[in-house]
């Protein structure tokens, strides 16, 4: 839908729009039949208790994320776990089995993968509210297959089952929340995402621990899988009593009810020259960066005034380095890590129920400054102490002693306390406010795309790499996050403040700026 003759030309008289919206600048209908539309599609809450509601829903969606992350880590040598898939069990006698045990890990991103992919043609036909529905309702089938498995090949389809309704949920999720949110706390709400993450890491890790006592019993690692379940309920009941995204509504042209979700968000009447602006806004948002759903995914590569390329490519490196910094190396494998430093089976356990718990609380670091340090700050503090987190963890496994196995465990509590700061919820804001409304559905997909590739990428390549070039596979990754310093100071222009229309210029401290 195209904006109002009025409406573009006081935006190029004046270069900004006029507090002072005016009725007609909305809507060709008379104003008390306009009115009357927008009050009958109001949503059941409003202001604080709609974000809430909706901050909550996001978060448990991101839960499931981290749940299905950690879930794996203490269940991979846990004995009933390995009695039912003997493939993964890694020996001297089976050192092939090091590549499928990381293959029954990151097969999931691989469904996660072609479940962002899908949403390239299906988000902005489902809209946000029903794709999430979706994908809920396929991670509940993944989760049953998961749960009665009893061969190899079974949990592996099952695990690509659930990862493709999670890529569906990753790649919607935020854009969702973002889009019902305001630039001013858009971030800490974001950023809250990522602490629910963190959130769902240690449940499942505090949940695999008190299941690994069952030795006796296949209950040892169903039990943690299937509980699971629970959140993803709690995700399709809920997403189904919140409003679509106004951004959405408006880019389909369901005019009367955007302004009503946006009034309600803002707690504000539909009347508030506010509201209006902000709706009026969006309208111009989507009359000047196309319709998608109606034109060619083409747009993706445009260049000129609305730069989608670098926007769209901008998210898609965001997420692959959030990646690329080694964090499941951790979050995968963190029991098997302290194992291998030594310590035995109940230990290991607690050791990283604890060091997600950890996780999990230095995610609030990042809550708090998101907002008031902005993005491109953290996004350098947190890559240069994951750097060197890394390289010290190099130096002390070819060290080798006891001191060392020690400050390397508190080292692995350290770089998830940088990466928690600068990358945990960044890999899924930054995408969702570097591109505009017009491309956001796709451009999303994309850059969750980019993150599960190469998600499977590390988690594929990290027994194996342990398994032949030992300490060696923290140097990698030391490098690699070396190497993201000049690719984030350089290309990634600050968001902070800024309303998801673009109405200030981005500007990176050097290069162009994306306006």
């Amino acid at each position: 839908m195209s904006a109002p003759s009025s409406v573009a030309h006081d935006s190029e008289k004046q270069g900004k729009r006029s507090p002072d919206v005016r009725l007609e600048d909305i809507t060709d209908k008379p104003a008390s039949e306009f009115e009357a539309d927008v009050a009958s599609r109001a949503p059941r809450w409003r202001g604080r208790k709609l974000r809430t509601v909706l901050a909550f829903i996001a978060g448990v969606g991101f839960t499931l994320f981290g749940y299905d992350q950690g879930v794996m880590s203490a269940l991979l040598t846990g004995n009933q776990f390995e009695a039912t898939f003997p493939e993964v069990v890694v020996d001297s006698a089976h050192p092939n089995h090091a590549t499928l045990q990381s293959f029954i890990v990151a097969i999931y991103e691989i469904g996660c993968l072609f479940g962002a992919l899908s949403n390239l043609w299906i988000g902005d036909r489902l809209g946000r509210r029903r794709t999430i529905f979706v994908g809920g309702v396929i991670m509940i089938i993944g989760a049953v297959l998961q749960t009665t498995s009893y061969s190899y090949a079974q949990m592996v389809v099952a695990r690509i089952v659930t990862g493709f309704g999670n890529g569906l949920n990753t790649s919607t999720v935020p854009s969702y929340h973002a889009e019902c949110s305001h630039a001013s706390s858009r971030g800490s709400f974001i950023m809250f995402e990522g602490t629910m993450i963190t959130l769902g890491l240690t449940l499942s890790y505090w949940i695999d621990f008190a299941c690994y006592f069952a030795t006796g019993s296949p209950l040892q690692w169903r039990i943690p899988i299937a509980l699971q379940i629970i959140l993803e309920l709690i995700m399709i009941g809920g997403i189904m009593f919140l409003p679509e995204s106004p951004r959405w509504l408006v880019k389909q042209g369901y005019n009367e009810e955007a302004l009503a979700i946006l009034s309600a968000i803002d707690d504000k009447p539909p009347t508030d020259p506010e509201v209006r602006a902000t709706f009026v806004g969006i309208r111009e948002a989507v009359a000047a960066e196309g319709d998608l759903s109606k034109g060619s995914l083409k747009e993706l590569f445009r260049g000129g005034r609305s730069q989608n390329f670098r926007r769209a490519a901008t998210g898609v490196v965001c997420q692959a380095v959030q990646q690329l910094t080694g964090i499941n190396l951790v979050s995968y494998y963190a029991t098997v890590l302290f194992q291998r430093l030594g310590m035995n089976g109940v230990d290991s356990r607690i050791v990283a129920a604890c060091n997600g718990t950890e996780y999990f609380m230095a995610s609030f670091l990042a809550i708090y400054f998101i907002d008031r340090a902005g993005r491109r700050k953290l996004m350098l503090i947190g890559t240069a102490g994951c750097c060197l987190t890394m390289a010290l963890l190099a130096i002390l496994g070819a060290i080798d002693t006891t001191a060392a196995q020690v400050v390397s465990a508190v080292l692995l509590f350290g770089f998830n306390t940088f990466f928690a700061l600068g990358w945990l919820g960044m890999g899924w804001l930054y995408p969702a406010e570097i591109v505009g409304i017009g491309i956001r559905a796709p451009a999303n997909a994309l850059s969750t795309a980019s993150n599960w590739t190469f998600n499977f990428l590390v988690v594929m390549i990290v027994g194996p790499a342990f398994n032949s070039i030992n300490w060696g596979t923290y140097l990698v990754f030391a490098v690699l996050n070396f190497l993201i310093v000049p690719v984030v100071y350089f290309f990634f222009p600050e968001t902070a403040g800024r309303s998801l229309e673009g109405e200030k210029t981005l500007r990176p401290p050097s290069g162009p700026a994306v306006s």
